[in-house]
């Protein structure tokens, strides 16, 4: 009895290391895959179509992975997202939307400038007069002349929708500039606008009095 004892142990010892270890270059049966194989992947890095899946329908059998962020979250340093629509009434109201972006650096305008240059000053030119290269090429017409009185008066909430949705001839910035540095541009081009006209002082306009 003690030989057959002795062999069934060493049979079985044998049998588990051989299903155990039939590569030693795949691992054994994952027993809880969410934590062997690691959601977390480089931007554009390819995955295991094996392991993980993107479809609903093969939930249970694969890791599913939707590659969307979690509902109402953001960026870490994003700025909330401008939610009026692209429309005569987003439009209306976006003059009520303010500048998150608060007192910028030296540092952080000459950021701003760098942008606007890139992305703006093609059209509107360096001043932001509206000379740039392409308009007086002839070949785009209508920019506009950001140091004109209109423009100096446009609230920033409407400058923004205008670079976020695009207007007229000009298309949307919003690929090109996320939204913290859309702010920080109208910010910049407040600096190439003249200084609006200030209030006319009450005693400037009372009216003379007569003397009897």
């Amino acid at each position: 009895m003690k030989k057959i004892a002795t062999f069934s142990a060493v049979a079985l010892t044998i049998v588990i290391a051989l299903v155990s270890c039939d590569s030693k270059r795949e691992p054994g049966k994952v027993y809880m895959p969410d934590m062997a194989y690691s959601r977390a992947y480089e931007t554009y890095a390819q995955r295991d179509s094996s392991i993980f899946t993107t479809h609903p329908d093969e939930r249970g059998g694969k890791i599913y992975y939707d590659n969307k962020p979690a509902a109402g979250t953001i960026k870490r340093g994003e700025l909330f997202p401008y939610t009026l629509s692209n429309d005569s009434t987003g439009y209306k109201m976006s003059a009520t939307v303010a500048n998150p972006v608060g007192e910028m650096t030296e540092t952080e305008m000459k950021e701003a400038g760098r942008l606007f240059n890139i992305n703006c000053a093609i059209c509107h030119g360096e001043k932001g007069a509206g000379n740039g290269p392409l308009s007086t090429s002839g070949k785009i017409g209508g920019v506009a002349n950001l140091t004109l009185d209109n423009y100096v008066k446009m609230a920033d909430g409407t400058m923004f929708h205008s670079i976020t949705y695009g207007k007229n001839n000009m298309g949307s910035y919003a690929s090109q500039l996320d939204r913290k540095q859309r702010w920080m541009v109208i910010k910049y081009i407040r600096t190439l606008q003249p200084k609006a006209a200030a209030p006319a002082a009450a005693a400037d306009s009372a009216a003379v009095v007569k003397i009897k």
